[in-house]
Parts: C-alpha cells; structure tokens; sequence
C-alpha cells in the first residue's frame, strides 16, 4: 500500500530527485504547496535547526510524515558564510546572480588556496509533527572557490564551485555524475540507509 510523505518543498527538481529514491519503500511524495502548506519561517541558526523546524511544520499543517533539506554553501575564509543564508545572501528576492556576485566581492584579493568550500546539505524526516525521534542525515560536498563563473548546467553557486577530482565547477558537470557526488545526493544515500535500518 503505497504511503504518502510530505515534502517540506515546492521545488520540483526536489521532488523528483525524492519521489525516485523513496519510490522502494512505498511512498508517494508530494510537496507542500500541493497541499496549500506554505513555507516555514527558517529562525533556525543551522542547516538541523531549519530542516527540522521545515519537516516539523510540514507535518504539523498535512497530518503526513514528512521530509525536509536544508542546504548551503559554507566558505572557510569567510567564517562558515553565506552558510545557513545562502539563497538569501543578497537578499530578498534570492537571485543567483546577486548571490554569486556578493560571494566574489566578499573573496576578492583571496589566494586560491584559501578559498576552500564545501556545499552543505541536511536532511530531516518526522513521522508526525512531535515525533521525538527524527531521523536527520548530513554530507558535505568539498570543493573550492573560482575567481569568475565557469559553465551553465547547474544552479545557485554551483558555477563559482570547482570540484578538483574532475577539474570543472558543479555547473560544468554531467548532470548525471552531478547527482552521484553533490551533497544532497550523499545526503539522500545515508538516508536510504538508515530508512532501510529501521523498517
């Protein structure tokens, strides 16, 4: 009988990445929006906080079980930003290339050995809004800092974000080999796991 998840997201690209890897255990995954839940106010002060308040409110407005990400890009010169802020690093409405713009003015004079990142990506899953027993999972997808865009298949910062094993930025990987080494993709795996652990 096939099950039905909430997905704290109205982002298709989301949904179908979720849909496929959660298809084996019997669930239908549906976003939010589709329900007419609106989006959660993000007050958390890290990638668990925020994904763990988005899966609870979800839950919360559907009665469902649901499952939310949180997502950024964590830079070591610059403290851990734009971090938790990464969409909005330029402000509201988000725009990549306000975004990639300010990440640059804020690295200038930087040597490339000091501009080390890593995307950062958690995921929280509730079985209902006060489940005392979240499953949460985190990866971290290294890489450094280029000093202009490189390539157009990705989104957000993945132009400014080179990935030294392939020696290209995330926006000039196949979208395929993209989605076995990103962050959420690493993420998506120990989830997997660890929904296989406890059924």
């Amino acid at each position: 009988m096939t099950k039905t998840l909430v997905l704290a997201s109205n982002n298709q690209g989301k949904v179908r990445e979720f849909a496929a890897l959660l298809a084996d255990f019997g669930y239908e995954v549906i976003p939010q929006g589709q329900l007419n839940a609106p989006e959660a106010e993000e007050t958390g002060l890290s990638f668990i906080e925020n994904a763990l308040l988005k899966a609870r409110h979800a839950a919360h407005l559907t009665n469902l079980p649901a499952l939310a990400d949180d997502s950024g890009l964590v830079v070591d010169a610059l403290q851990g930003a734009p971090g938790i802020y990464s969409a909005r690093y330029a402000g509201i409405p988000t725009n990549d290339g306000a975004n990639n713009t300010k990440l640059l003015q804020a690295l200038a004079g930087i040597p490339t050995e000091q501009r080390t990142a890593h995307f950062h990506c958690c995921l929280a899953w509730v079985g209902h809004a006060q489940d005392p027993t979240p499953i949460i999972v985190e990866a971290r997808w290294k890489g450094r800092i280029l000093t202009e865009t490189q390539g157009d298949q990705g989104f957000g910062y993945d132009p400014l974000f080179y990935v030294p094993e392939y020696g290209c930025t995330a926006a000039q990987l196949d979208k395929t080999l993209k989605n076995q080494l990103s962050h959420r993709a690493q993420a998506l795996k120990l989830l997997k796991q660890r929904l296989l652990s406890s059924c």
